[in-house]
């Protein structure tokens, strides 16, 4: 809130410059909220992913977790004003590989008893396959093949 005092600072005074400046930042800010809260929905995701991958099986619980982080990844990511999206199909595609590494580690502390290592989950899962899986379904639930 405190940006928000400082822009009607700038704009009472006519500091135009400064207020876009601002303006440009907190734009920033709230984008990087979106991405972070979208990447731990995507890590919940994967985790279930890797650990049904893992046990070839799934369970009712896996199976509501996977259908709730799929509809918050598509409802944080959509722009309600302009009716477009945050992340780009690309960005999307790279916010799951750099949430993998994480949903294995979690992944391992629960698939098979958590008797495994990331390692031995990793080895036991093909990861390509799980991003794949993952993105097709982010995108059926965002109802768009391009994002």
């Amino acid at each position: 809130m405190e940006e928000l005092y400082e822009l009607r600072k700038y704009l009472e005074s006519g500091k135009y410059k400064d207020a876009l400046l601002l303006l440009d930042e907190m734009e920033e800010m709230s984008r990087d909220d979106k991405i972070n809260k979208i990447s731990s929905f995507m890590e919940v995701l994967l985790i279930h992913l890797i650990k049904q991958a893992a046990e070839k099986r799934t369970t009712p619980s896996w199976d509501v977790s996977i259908r709730n982080s799929l509809r918050q990844i598509a409802k944080i990511n959509k722009r309600r004003k302009t009716d477009g999206w945050y992340l780009t199909n690309e960005e999307l595609l790279e916010a799951l590989e750099s949430a993998y590494e994480s949903a294995l580690d979690s992944a391992s502390l629960e698939a098979l008893g958590g008797k495994h290592t990331p390692e031995e989950i990793g080895a036991r899962v093909d990861r390509p396959e799980i991003l794949r899986l993952a993105f097709e379904e982010i995108l059926e639930k965002s109802g768009s093949a391009g994002v």
